[in-house]
C-alpha cells in the first residue's frame, strides 16, 4: 500500500514529493538542486522497539533522527540505512521494511556558501541489533537512546508524529 493511502493526512505533502521527482531539470537527489532536494532518514529503533536513537545534530542544534543527503543515490531506503550506520556506529542495523515510514519537508537555513533550501526527507524504519553501543560521529554533539513514549511528547511536531506512528503500529 502506498504512503499517501496509509496516511491520508499527508496526501498533499506526498504530491509535493512526487512533483519534485517528476519536474525534470537538476537531479533532485543531489545537493546541486539548490531550491530543495531529497534526503533519507532513519527512525532507528532498538531491537525491542521501545526506544529510538536520536542525534543532537551539530549544525542544526536539535535532537533528530539520523539521516542525510542522497548525494545522487536514488535508493532513499539505502541512504537512510547508510546514514544510520555512519552517524551511530552501530553494527548489525537492518531496514525493517522498504515501505516509507514518514515524509517531512523542512527548511534548512543558509549556512556559509549554501543558501537556505528545502529538504524533502523520506524516512524508513531501521532496526538495531542486540549491540546498542553507539559511536558519536563528527555530525553529532551527542547520541542518546530515548523512550519512544517520551519522544511522542517532544516539542518537535515531526518527532512526535514518528513516535506516535511507531506506537500505533
Amino acid at each position: 500500500m502506498d504512503y499517501s493511502q496509509r496516511h491520508r493526512e499527508h496526501d498533499e505533502l506526498a504530491r509535493e514529493f512526487l512533483t519534485l521527482l517528476e519536474e525534470g531539470g537538476v537531479d533532485p537527489f543531489t545537493r546541486e538542486r539548490l531550491a530543495g532536494h531529497f534526503t533519507g532518514s532513519a527512525w532507528l529503533v532498538s531491537a525491542d522497539g521501545d526506544r529510538a536513537l536520536l542525534t543532537h545534530h551539530r549544525k542544526l542544534q536539535r535532537w533528530l533522527q539520523p539521516g542525510g543527503h542522497a548525494d545522487g543515490d536514488h535508493d532513499l531506503a539505502a541512504v537512510a540505512l547508510r546514514e544510520a550506520e555512519e552517524e551511530s556506529g552501530l553494527q548489525g542495523l537492518a531496514l525493517a521494511s522498504r515501505a516509507i515510514f514518514d515524509l517531512d519537508k523542512h527548511w534548512i537555513p543558509e549556512r556559509r556558501e549554501v543558501p537556505g533550501h528545502w529538504h524533502y526527507d523520506v524516512r524508513y524504519v531501521v532496526m538495531a541489533g542486540g549491540d546498542e553501543r553507539f559511536v558519536v560521529s563528527e555530525e553529532s554533539l551527542e547520541l542518546a537512546w530515548r523512550s519512544v513514549a517520551e519522544i511522542a511528547n517532544d516539542q518537535d511536531e515531526s518527532m512526535r508524529r514518528m513516535a506516535s506512528r511507531w506506537l500505533q503500529r
